[in-house]
């Protein structure tokens, strides 16, 4: 029995030293890039963060950091708990790309000039525009136990979605709706494409993003109703797909609306989709993101986010307002590094832009947790309905010019 103890010690040992290495084995490295700010909050949750590199960008110093993947969600959460932003940060599947994002440096996007040329057209659309589907869309996907990337249920609720426009889109053969799949994650984001006339190498992109998530932490039976983050901004979309749609409308140029999955991980696939646009060299005259639209927080209607976005294109949504929606006020506010996908485009030097729901500071308090309901947003979708609106105006007149 003596002279088998040695050994039985150093198969114990083994096996503790395996059973080390598979649980650190799980934890899954990820790249970030993150504002200053956010950075300071991310070490006070995560201290084994590391910054491997910075730099000084327009309006932020933005750092490269290697985080464990599993915080993320916390992440999020810290960041908008204690900073009211949302988002936060933007996900690298490399050390290489998350350096490559520091070291670019963004071109303006090309100048154009925007006007605004069917007037009839959009004011009978706007006027068929209602409450009742927006709140139908809200109702069905904030009914999916969470719509997180990583999840069955975020699944089933794309495979919801693409059912939806499928029919909204039946009987035009110039409409394509579709799945886009994405590295990593089961997650697909949701195509549906308007093809353009004379000018349809060029594209209008308006997106929001169908995930959803809660800061305490992830999983498959996690409650995560999202209503307002961001099922607001798919059904506002929704809305105005409806209303363009029903009218008949042929762009000239191809319109494509998408529902992004996983943007609470870090925009993860706007980002995709957006490389995928600038290595093709493809043309897009704008990018309209709507990242909650439904909780009026503040003052004003409609909020126009001014940092990581084009300052001819916010004024024309201004303008699109103040000739179709003259009786919203509009306000203006920065919402910081990465807060949404529209930060996806910008990156990649397309015209990108978002009207939001309140000011940042006073902006919805119950997202990313189990509390973010319709009824937590008043029980109404009036609000979202302007951004419906502002949606179909913007499609049409960017389309058509």
């Amino acid at each position: 029995m003596k002279s088998g103890l040695p050994k039985l010690c150093l198969l114990f040992v083994l096996c503790l030293s395996l059973a080390a290495s598979a649980g650190s084995s799980t934890k899954r490295r990820a790249w970030i890039t993150i504002g200053d700010a956010a950075y300071r909050q991310v070490k006070t949750i995560a201290p084994d963060a590391v910054s491997i590199d910075s730099r000084q960008l327009p309006g932020d110093k933005v750092h490269a950091i290697v985080v464990d993947e599993g915080r993320l969600a916390a992440i999020a959460g810290a960041i908008h708990q204690r900073l009211g932003q949302c988002g936060g940060f933007m996900y690298h599947g490399s050390e290489a790309e998350a350096r490559a994002t520091l070291e670019r440096r963004r071109g303006l996007a090309p100048t154009r000039s925007y006007r605004i040329g069917q007037r009839e057209l959009v004011k009978s659309m706007l006027a068929g525009m209602e409450e009742q589907h927006i709140e139908a869309t809200i109702l069905s996907l904030s009914a999916f136990t969470n719509r997180y990337y990583r999840s069955q249920s975020g699944v089933e609720a794309s495979n919801w979605l693409l059912s939806a426009w499928r029919e909204l889109a039946a009987g035009r053969t110039d409409i394509s709706v579709m799945q886009i799949n994405h590295r990593g994650y089961p997650q697909p984001s949701v195509s549906l494409i308007i093809a353009g006339s004379d000018l349809a190498e060029e594209s209008v992109i308006v997106g929001a993003h169908l995930d959803s998530i809660v800061g305490s932490g992830m999983s498959e039976t996690a409650r995560a109703p999202g209503a307002d983050d961001d099922a607001s901004g798919v059904a506002s979309m929704t809305e105005a797909l409806r209303a363009l749609i029903g009218s008949g409308y042929r762009p000239r140029r191809t319109i494509q609306v998408i529902a992004y999955a996983a943007e609470e991980a870090g925009l993860r696939g706007s980002q995709e989709i957006a490389r995928q646009f600038k290595q093709a060299n493809r043309k897009v005259a704008g990018v309209l993101q709507l990242d909650m639209t439904n909780y009026k927080g503040a003052a004003n209607d409609i909020y126009l986010i001014t940092d990581y976005t084009n300052s001819q294109q916010n004024a024309f949504l201004a303008q699109l307002i103040a000739t179709y929606l003259p009786r919203l006020t509009v306000g203006y506010d920065k919402c910081g590094y990465g807060c949404s996908d529209h930060a996806s485009w910008d990156a990649q030097g397309y015209p990108a832009s978002m009207p939001f729901e309140s000011s940042m500071a006073r902006d919805n308090p119950h997202i990313h947790t189990s509390r973010d309901t319709l009824a937590n947003s008043g029980n109404q979708t009036a609000h979202a309905l302007k951004f419906a609106r502002l949606a179909a105006a913007y499609m049409v007149e960017l389309s058509s010019q």
